[in-house]
């Protein structure tokens, strides 16, 4: 089958960024197609799009394209339209939530929508910018949204197959573009060999609690940040800053809290398999790749207990028989993050158990799904 790939845009790395790695070792030979790439902003992970081919829309020609990204989204469809892949048989589109790649011409190509989340910013969950702080903003925000709303439900009017990352994105597929959709989750990447050598079993006694991922206002990470401040616990904090968070987020940090920056994969891994526990406050996370990645090198989790976390963490008051892999907080304040804390450094949680809890969530798993679900297509 000749098939293309479809994102959003290309400019920082995440969980979406790692699904769109995966499907392209699935599928080498796929395209992607882009409305914007800028590899300078990858940091470490700029080596994982140089192996592929990329195409892009007339919006990478538009100087400091970078920094008009939000802009971007009223013009965005236009960049999609301009795709015409109808030359293909499946086209595999990985949606982020940010623009409208389902929009692409497809012609008789049956489309495959793999869906992040429907645009968070459209459906009234929380973003990364604040923009409706400012009254003109939201005055003019919520009239472009009225419209993008529309835009976005026209889009998947196109889409011939969703597959949501969690069964929490199934239910938006299904309440705001009324189309029902298979769940698989996304590829998390288990432990290297250099951090399977850490304690294989038991229960692990480090020095320091670790939060982080992509520094964005919807992840809680200030929440945690003044919930240590109030403990005094050792807390260390890696990830990428989004539209200045990251500062404020050092600003307000005591002197126990270290801030990391961007790390490599190992680094992670490593800082993972080191940590006490892993301490998520993200607010109704689509699925939530960190907290596997977490369990996977051994490490429980200290989660909100909101969105897709709540399929993938097991906390001992709704274990159901299951072995607990985590402590969850049913309020997102730093109260509740310390009240959690406390009942976690009571607990006793075994490393072994929450490797096995993660690989229900492995790329071998996912590659099976996502290859015999292509493979069922009739072209």
């Amino acid at each position: 089958m000749r098939i293309a790939i479809v994102h959003d845009y290309i400019k920082e790395y995440g969980g979406a960024e790692r699904v769109l790695e995966e499907l392209h070792k699935l599928f080498p030979e796929a395209p992607v197609y882009t409305s914007i790439y800028a590899p300078e902003y990858l940091g470490p992970h700029m080596w994982v799009f140089r192996q592929m081919r990329i195409k892009t829309s007339f919006l990478q020609w538009i100087p400091y394209k970078e920094k008009l990204i939000s802009i971007f989204r009223l013009i965005s469809p236009l960049s999609f339209l301009s795709f015409d892949l109808s030359k293909f048989d499946v086209i595999i589109v990985s949606q982020t939530g940010a623009y409208f790649p389902n929009l692409v011409r497809k012609g008789r190509a049956k489309l495959v929508c793999y869906t992040h989340t429907p645009p968070r910013y459209l459906y009234g969950y929380m973003t990364a910018r604040e923009w409706q702080k400012d009254t003109l903003m939201r005055i003019f925000g919520s009239i472009a949204n009225h419209f993008l709303r529309m835009v976005d439900f026209k889009a998947s009017e196109n889409v011939d197959y969703f597959i949501a990352n969690s069964e929490e994105v199934r239910v938006r597929i299904q309440k705001f573009y009324r189309k029902d959709a298979v769940v698989i989750n996304p590829p998390v990447s288990l432990s290297t060999p250099e951090v399977k050598a850490a304690p294989t079993s038991g229960v692990k006694k480090k020095e320091y609690y670790l939060a982080g991922g992509r520094l964005a206002r919807a992840k809680g990470i200030d929440i945690i940040v003044e919930a240590f401040n109030r403990s005094g616990k050792k807390l260390k904090v890696f990830g990428k800053g989004f539209a200045g968070f990251d500062e404020e987020l050092k600003s307000m940090a005591g002197k126990n809290i270290e801030f990391l920056g961007e790390v490599t994969d190992i680094e992670r891994q490593e800082l993972m398999a080191n940590a006490k526990a892993y301490v998520f406050a993200s607010f109704d996370e689509d699925f939530g790749i960190t907290p596997v990645e977490a369990m996977a090198a051994g490490t429980p989790v200290i989660a909100y207990r909101s969105g897709g976390v709540r399929e993938t963490v097991v906390d001992p008051s709704t274990s159901s028989g299951q072995v607990a892999t985590g402590i969850f907080f049913d309020e997102n304040t730093p109260d509740a993050i310390n009240e959690a804390i406390k009942k976690f450094e009571k607990a006793k949680i075994s490393s072994d158990e929450c490797r096995k809890q993660a690989e229900k969530f492995s790329s071998e798993v996912f590659d099976k799904k996502i290859l015999d679900f292509v493979n069922s297509l009739t072209i």
